[in-house]
């Protein structure tokens, strides 16, 4: 990790520009994308995810809703990082931020913006609003693989 992305004000500026000016923040109708709800029960955070998955690679996500300002930038920042990426390549950046979020050993390179977010690992009670969009992101692919799975 470049020292620039040790800069804690370096780090709050990612998350602010995310938050201010959210990537992927529109949903479409579409039927080509699936979507799900999510919804957090100790915070604002009330968001759709949609994404739309062709042959293992996630072509295209997007949110919208509303959400606090960790919510909306993690969400946005992962939308960035999954983009074009095979399930299986999604799955592990997924992994890997989780375990930042955790406190536990993760790959910076993999993350690339997505470290900013790694304070949160210190806050137990923004936990659940940095990852209801990846979760999001998780059941759709899950939910992907079950239906691949039975063609």
């Amino acid at each position: 990790m470049s020292d620039l992305m040790k800069d804690p004000m370096v780090l709050r500026q990612i998350i602010m520009d995310h938050y201010e000016y959210p990537r992927h923040h529109k949903l479409l109708n579409d039927p080509a994308y699936r979507m799900t709800h999510m919804a957090s029960e100790s915070c604002i955070d009330d968001i759709h995810v949609q994404a739309k998955i062709n042959n293992g690679i996630i072509e295209d996500v997007n949110f919208d809703g509303k959400a606090c300002t960790i919510s909306t930038a993690s969400t946005s920042i992962m939308a960035d990082l999954v983009k074009g990426k095979s399930i299986e390549e999604a799955r592990k950046i997924i992994n890997e931020y989780y375990a930042m979020i955790n406190g536990e050993a993760y790959d910076e390179e993999m993350l690339e913006e997505a470290i900013a977010l790694q304070g949160v690992s210190k806050q137990a009670n923004r936990i659940k609003c940095a990852t209801i969009g990846w979760h999001g992101l998780e059941q759709l692919i899950n939910e992907s693989e079950a239906e691949d799975g039975r063609k």
